[in-house]
Protein backbone atom coordinates (compact mmCIF):
# COMPACT_ATOMS: atom_id res chain seq x y z
CA UNK A 1 0.00 0.00 0.00
CA UNK A 2 1.29 3.40 -0.75
CA UNK A 3 1.74 6.10 1.62
CA UNK A 4 0.53 9.29 1.72
CA UNK A 5 2.02 11.93 4.13
CA UNK A 6 -1.09 14.51 6.14
CA UNK A 7 0.43 17.30 8.11
CA UNK A 8 -1.79 17.69 11.28
CA UNK A 9 -2.07 20.87 13.08
CA UNK A 10 -2.95 20.81 16.54
CA UNK A 11 -2.71 22.86 20.19
CA UNK A 12 -0.34 21.16 22.48
CA UNK A 13 -2.25 18.88 25.03
CA UNK A 14 -2.94 15.32 26.45
CA UNK A 15 -6.00 15.64 23.98
CA UNK A 16 -3.61 14.65 21.09
CA UNK A 17 -3.38 11.44 22.44
CA UNK A 18 -4.93 9.44 19.72
CA UNK A 19 -3.08 11.07 17.67
CA UNK A 20 0.29 9.81 19.62
CA UNK A 21 -1.43 6.42 19.90
CA UNK A 22 -1.89 5.64 16.37
CA UNK A 23 1.70 6.88 15.54
CA UNK A 24 3.24 4.53 17.59
CA UNK A 25 1.53 1.58 17.36
CA UNK A 26 1.29 2.09 13.39
CA UNK A 27 -2.83 2.38 13.17
CA UNK A 28 -1.84 5.28 10.51
CA UNK A 29 0.26 3.04 8.69
CA UNK A 30 -1.69 0.48 8.75
CA UNK A 31 -4.05 2.42 6.83
CA UNK A 32 -1.58 4.26 4.33
CA UNK A 33 -0.66 7.48 5.89
CA UNK A 34 2.52 8.79 7.12
CA UNK A 35 1.02 11.33 9.90
CA UNK A 36 2.75 14.72 10.90
CA UNK A 37 2.09 15.89 13.55
CA UNK A 38 2.76 19.64 14.77
CA UNK A 39 1.64 22.22 17.16
CA UNK A 40 0.49 26.02 16.45
CA UNK A 41 0.80 28.63 18.87
CA UNK A 42 -2.48 30.31 17.98
CA UNK A 43 -6.09 29.62 15.95
CA UNK A 44 -5.54 32.91 13.58
CA UNK A 45 -1.72 30.35 12.59
CA UNK A 46 -3.87 27.37 12.80
CA UNK A 47 -6.59 28.52 10.13
CA UNK A 48 -4.10 30.67 8.17
CA UNK A 49 -1.97 27.26 7.58
CA UNK A 50 -4.93 25.27 6.53
CA UNK A 51 -5.89 27.84 3.78
CA UNK A 52 -2.32 28.09 2.71
CA UNK A 53 -1.75 24.32 2.29
CA UNK A 54 0.59 24.00 5.15
CA UNK A 55 -1.46 22.02 7.02
CA UNK A 56 -3.87 19.57 5.84
CA UNK A 57 -5.95 18.58 8.78
CA UNK A 58 -6.44 20.69 11.96
CA UNK A 59 -7.48 19.49 15.75
CA UNK A 60 -8.95 22.51 17.50
CA UNK A 61 -11.78 24.46 19.09
CA UNK A 62 -14.86 24.44 16.88
CA UNK A 63 -15.24 27.82 17.69
CA UNK A 64 -12.03 28.59 15.83
CA UNK A 65 -13.79 27.64 12.12
CA UNK A 66 -17.01 29.00 12.32
CA UNK A 67 -15.22 32.50 13.35
CA UNK A 68 -13.23 32.90 10.44
CA UNK A 69 -16.04 31.23 8.19
CA UNK A 70 -18.03 34.02 8.67
CA UNK A 71 -15.39 36.58 8.69
CA UNK A 72 -14.89 37.15 12.54
CA UNK A 73 -11.42 35.93 12.97
CA UNK A 74 -8.51 38.09 13.85
CA UNK A 75 -5.90 36.33 11.17
CA UNK A 76 -6.35 37.61 7.38
CA UNK A 77 -6.73 34.39 5.28
CA UNK A 78 -5.69 35.38 1.51
CA UNK A 79 -8.36 33.08 0.24
CA UNK A 80 -12.33 33.10 1.05
CA UNK A 81 -12.04 29.87 3.74
CA UNK A 82 -13.66 26.93 2.97
CA UNK A 83 -13.19 25.17 6.41
CA UNK A 84 -15.90 22.51 7.84
CA UNK A 85 -15.56 20.05 10.42
CA UNK A 86 -15.79 16.56 9.89
CA UNK A 87 -15.27 14.67 13.53
CA UNK A 88 -15.93 15.54 16.93
CA UNK A 89 -12.71 15.29 19.51
CA UNK A 90 -13.95 16.84 23.06
CA UNK A 91 -15.89 18.85 25.05
CA UNK A 92 -13.31 20.99 25.63
CA UNK A 93 -11.24 19.91 28.85
CA UNK A 94 -11.46 23.37 29.79
CA UNK A 95 -10.85 24.72 33.06
CA UNK A 96 -10.39 28.14 34.68
CA UNK A 97 -7.11 28.38 36.90
CA UNK A 98 -6.04 31.40 39.19
CA UNK A 99 -2.94 32.27 41.05
CA UNK A 100 -3.38 30.31 44.37
CA UNK A 101 -4.67 34.22 46.58
CA UNK A 102 -7.46 34.19 43.41
CA UNK A 103 -9.86 32.00 45.65
CA UNK A 104 -13.45 32.80 44.30
CA UNK A 105 -14.45 34.06 40.69
CA UNK A 106 -15.05 37.46 42.67
CA UNK A 107 -11.79 38.09 43.37
CA UNK A 108 -10.79 37.96 39.47
CA UNK A 109 -12.47 41.99 39.67
CA UNK A 110 -9.62 44.20 38.32
CA UNK A 111 -7.33 41.06 37.71
CA UNK A 112 -5.70 40.07 33.87
CA UNK A 113 -6.84 37.12 32.38
CA UNK A 114 -5.17 35.76 29.22
CA UNK A 115 -6.80 34.17 26.54
CA UNK A 116 -5.61 32.59 23.16
CA UNK A 117 -7.40 35.31 20.93
CA UNK A 118 -10.85 37.70 21.71
CA UNK A 119 -12.43 36.70 19.06
CA UNK A 120 -11.75 33.01 18.14
CA UNK A 121 -11.25 29.38 20.65
CA UNK A 122 -12.66 29.70 24.30
CA UNK A 123 -12.50 33.27 24.85
CA UNK A 124 -16.62 33.76 24.11
CA UNK A 125 -16.46 30.42 26.64
CA UNK A 126 -14.46 32.47 29.48
CA UNK A 127 -16.61 35.34 28.85
CA UNK A 128 -19.72 34.03 29.39
CA UNK A 129 -18.52 32.44 32.72
CA UNK A 130 -17.05 35.49 33.97
CA UNK A 131 -20.94 37.83 33.25
CA UNK A 132 -22.67 34.43 34.90
CA UNK A 133 -20.42 35.35 38.09
CA UNK A 134 -21.22 39.65 37.54
CA UNK A 135 -18.22 40.22 35.68
CA UNK A 136 -18.41 42.17 32.62
CA UNK A 137 -15.90 42.62 29.89
CA UNK A 138 -14.64 46.31 32.10
CA UNK A 139 -13.85 44.45 34.96
CA UNK A 140 -11.09 42.36 34.03
CA UNK A 141 -8.41 42.88 31.81
CA UNK A 142 -7.78 40.30 28.91
CA UNK A 143 -4.13 39.06 27.57
CA UNK A 144 -3.71 37.34 24.30
CA UNK A 145 -1.59 34.86 25.10
CA UNK A 146 -1.82 32.10 22.18
CA UNK A 147 -2.50 28.38 22.88
CA UNK A 148 -2.73 26.06 25.90
CA UNK A 149 0.63 25.13 26.59
CA UNK A 150 1.83 29.14 26.24
CA UNK A 151 -0.40 30.53 28.26
CA UNK A 152 0.23 27.95 31.21
CA UNK A 153 3.70 29.21 30.72
CA UNK A 154 2.59 32.57 31.08
CA UNK A 155 0.59 32.01 34.00
CA UNK A 156 3.43 30.55 35.99
CA UNK A 157 5.94 33.26 34.95
CA UNK A 158 2.92 35.65 36.58
CA UNK A 159 2.26 37.49 33.58
CA UNK A 160 -1.01 36.63 34.34
CA UNK A 161 -4.05 36.33 37.42
CA UNK A 162 -5.89 33.41 35.50
CA UNK A 163 -6.56 31.50 32.38
CA UNK A 164 -8.33 28.81 30.53
CA UNK A 165 -6.55 25.47 30.99
CA UNK A 166 -6.62 22.25 28.75
CA UNK A 167 -6.12 18.42 30.52
CA UNK A 168 -3.08 18.00 31.76
CA UNK A 169 -2.09 21.66 32.21
CA UNK A 170 -4.86 22.70 34.80
CA UNK A 171 -3.35 19.38 37.10
CA UNK A 172 0.18 20.78 36.57
CA UNK A 173 -0.78 24.28 37.51
CA UNK A 174 -2.79 22.92 40.89
CA UNK A 175 0.14 21.18 41.32
CA UNK A 176 2.18 24.28 41.52
CA UNK A 177 -0.22 25.69 44.24
CA UNK A 178 -2.61 27.30 41.84
CA UNK A 179 -6.55 26.98 41.80
CA UNK A 180 -9.14 25.92 39.89
CA UNK A 181 -11.95 27.84 40.03
CA UNK A 182 -14.43 26.27 37.94
CA UNK A 183 -14.98 24.44 34.66
CA UNK A 184 -16.89 25.29 31.32
CA UNK A 185 -18.71 21.97 31.77
CA UNK A 186 -20.09 22.77 34.97
CA UNK A 187 -21.02 26.32 33.88
CA UNK A 188 -22.54 25.87 30.07
CA UNK A 189 -23.13 22.05 30.01
CA UNK A 190 -22.79 21.01 26.35
CA UNK A 191 -20.03 22.35 24.81
CA UNK A 192 -18.27 21.64 21.70
CA UNK A 193 -14.92 21.21 21.98
CA UNK A 194 -12.33 20.00 19.71
CA UNK A 195 -13.00 19.03 16.02
CA UNK A 196 -11.33 17.72 13.18
CA UNK A 197 -11.80 20.35 10.52
CA UNK A 198 -9.75 20.63 6.99
CA UNK A 199 -10.80 22.79 3.72
CA UNK A 200 -14.12 21.69 1.60
CA UNK A 201 -11.34 21.64 -1.49
CA UNK A 202 -8.96 19.58 0.10
CA UNK A 203 -11.15 16.70 1.34
CA UNK A 204 -12.55 16.68 -2.25
CA UNK A 205 -9.55 15.78 -3.74
CA UNK A 206 -8.12 13.92 -0.63
CA UNK A 207 -11.34 11.92 0.21
CA UNK A 208 -9.38 8.01 0.83
CA UNK A 209 -6.74 10.17 2.70
CA UNK A 210 -9.61 11.73 4.77
CA UNK A 211 -11.93 8.45 5.76
CA UNK A 212 -8.12 6.75 6.49
CA UNK A 213 -7.60 9.07 8.85
CA UNK A 214 -10.77 8.74 10.42
CA UNK A 215 -10.34 5.13 10.66
CA UNK A 216 -7.22 5.55 12.20
CA UNK A 217 -8.23 7.64 14.33
CA UNK A 218 -11.53 5.54 15.44
CA UNK A 219 -8.62 2.61 16.15
CA UNK A 220 -6.95 4.48 18.17
CA UNK A 221 -9.75 5.73 20.30
CA UNK A 222 -10.69 2.14 20.49
CA UNK A 223 -7.26 1.20 22.26
CA UNK A 224 -7.48 3.82 25.05
CA UNK A 225 -10.73 2.78 25.82
CA UNK A 226 -9.32 -0.80 26.58
CA UNK A 227 -8.70 -1.12 30.25
CA UNK A 228 -5.46 -3.43 29.34
CA UNK A 229 -3.74 -0.59 27.37
CA UNK A 230 -4.12 2.44 30.49
CA UNK A 231 -0.40 1.92 31.94
CA UNK A 232 0.71 2.29 28.22
CA UNK A 233 -1.61 4.95 27.98
CA UNK A 234 -0.18 6.90 30.86
CA UNK A 235 3.47 6.27 29.86
CA UNK A 236 2.91 7.74 26.59
CA UNK A 237 1.09 10.98 28.25
CA UNK A 238 4.63 11.44 30.63
CA UNK A 239 6.56 10.57 27.34
CA UNK A 240 5.05 13.40 24.99
CA UNK A 241 3.97 16.42 27.56
CA UNK A 242 6.59 18.72 29.46
CA UNK A 243 6.69 18.00 33.56
CA UNK A 244 4.25 15.25 33.31
CA UNK A 245 4.84 12.69 36.01
CA UNK A 246 3.23 9.40 35.62
CA UNK A 247 0.52 10.20 38.93
CA UNK A 248 -0.15 13.36 37.16
CA UNK A 249 -0.64 11.36 33.72
CA UNK A 250 -2.59 9.04 35.60
CA UNK A 251 -5.24 11.21 36.80
CA UNK A 252 -5.03 13.15 33.19
CA UNK A 253 -5.68 9.88 31.44
CA UNK A 254 -9.04 9.04 33.84
CA UNK A 255 -10.52 12.43 32.51
CA UNK A 256 -9.03 11.83 29.13
CA UNK A 257 -11.68 8.88 29.46
CA UNK A 258 -14.77 10.17 31.18
CA UNK A 259 -17.61 8.45 29.89
CA UNK A 260 -19.39 11.71 30.14
CA UNK A 261 -16.74 14.00 30.02
CA UNK A 262 -13.66 12.39 27.98
CA UNK A 263 -12.59 11.77 24.43
CA UNK A 264 -15.88 11.23 22.27
CA UNK A 265 -15.33 7.39 21.65
CA UNK A 266 -17.59 7.61 18.63
CA UNK A 267 -16.00 10.83 16.94
CA UNK A 268 -19.59 12.38 16.68
CA UNK A 269 -20.49 15.79 16.87
CA UNK A 270 -22.99 16.91 19.23
CA UNK A 271 -25.93 19.00 18.07
CA UNK A 272 -26.00 20.43 21.21
CA UNK A 273 -22.84 21.03 21.99
CA UNK A 274 -22.77 22.75 18.80
CA UNK A 275 -25.58 24.82 19.87
CA UNK A 276 -23.83 26.36 22.80
CA UNK A 277 -21.24 27.11 20.57
CA UNK A 278 -23.40 29.18 17.88
CA UNK A 279 -25.19 30.94 20.82
CA UNK A 280 -22.02 32.32 22.06
CA UNK A 281 -20.66 33.43 18.80
CA UNK A 282 -23.93 34.55 18.24
CA UNK A 283 -23.51 36.92 20.81
CA UNK A 284 -20.34 38.25 21.11
CA UNK A 285 -18.96 37.76 17.78
CA UNK A 286 -18.75 40.87 15.85
CA UNK A 287 -19.66 41.76 13.27
CA UNK A 288 -22.84 40.52 14.88
CA UNK A 289 -24.95 37.88 13.52
CA UNK A 290 -27.26 35.31 14.35
CA UNK A 291 -26.02 32.16 13.50
CA UNK A 292 -28.56 29.42 13.75
CA UNK A 293 -27.49 26.70 10.85
CA UNK A 294 -24.68 24.45 12.10
CA UNK A 295 -24.73 22.90 8.59
CA UNK A 296 -22.77 25.81 7.58
CA UNK A 297 -19.76 24.28 9.33
CA UNK A 298 -19.89 20.81 9.61
CA UNK A 299 -20.31 17.63 7.10
CA UNK A 300 -20.59 14.06 8.59
CA UNK A 301 -20.54 12.39 5.69
CA UNK A 302 -17.37 11.58 5.41
CA UNK A 303 -17.19 9.92 9.05
CA UNK A 304 -20.45 7.77 8.03
CA UNK A 305 -18.09 6.88 4.96
CA UNK A 306 -15.01 5.91 7.38
CA UNK A 307 -17.33 3.88 9.87
CA UNK A 308 -19.29 1.81 7.15
CA UNK A 309 -15.84 1.41 4.96
CA UNK A 310 -14.68 -0.21 8.68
Amino acid sequence: MATSVLKVLAFDGGYNVPIWVAQKFGFFESNGLQVELSFTPNSGALVQALMTGSADIALAGFDNFVAYQEGQGEAALELPPDIFSFMGGDSGFLTLVAKGEVTSMERLKGKKVSVDAMTTGFAFALREILEKEGLRDGDIEYVKAGGTAQRFLGLMAGQYDATLLRTPYEMLAMDRGFVALTTVREQLGHYMGTVGATRRAWASSHESQLLQFIVSYRAALDWLYTPGNRNTAVELLVEKVAGLDTAIASSALDLLLDEQEGLIADMRIDPMSVQTVLKLRSKYGTPQKDLIDPTKYLDRSYLIKAFNAG
